[in-house]
């Protein structure tokens, strides 16, 4: 359950870390409403607001976190922006997930 939960936190942070990076682009790149830097702002700022609620610590759940944003953005860019995803994105996940999985799932994780 711990492992799911804390996957699960790590999912939520890389979403809004990319919603509050993609709501700008909307605006800078294809000229949608200024005001979608408010829920930009709020995005970003609920993104390092879950940072602080891994239990490891900040470099560790840093590194790890890296692992599943790179996952999580190729899940993006095949959901949202419509590009499909080559068989190199989907190995480099795979080897990317592994090396997270290795960080986040080691003895002692919580200290």
């Amino acid at each position: 359950m711990f492992i799911l939960k804390t996957f699960g936190l790590y999912i939520l942070t890389a979403l809004a870390e990319i919603i509050g990076c993609y709501l700008p682009y909307l605006v800078l790149k294809q000229h949608r409403p200024a005001y979608l830097f408010i829920p930009a702002a709020l995005s970003l700022m609920a993104f390092v607001w879950l940072l602080t609620l891994h239990p490891a610590a900040a470099g560790r759940v840093y590194a790890a976190y890296g692992g599943v944003y790179i996952v999580v953005a190729l899940c993006w860019l095949f959901l949202v922006d419509h590009i499909h995803l080559t068989a190199w994105d989907m190995t480099g996940a795979c080897i990317i997930t592994i090396g997270a999985a290795v960080i986040m799932l080691q003895p002692n994780f919580s200290t």
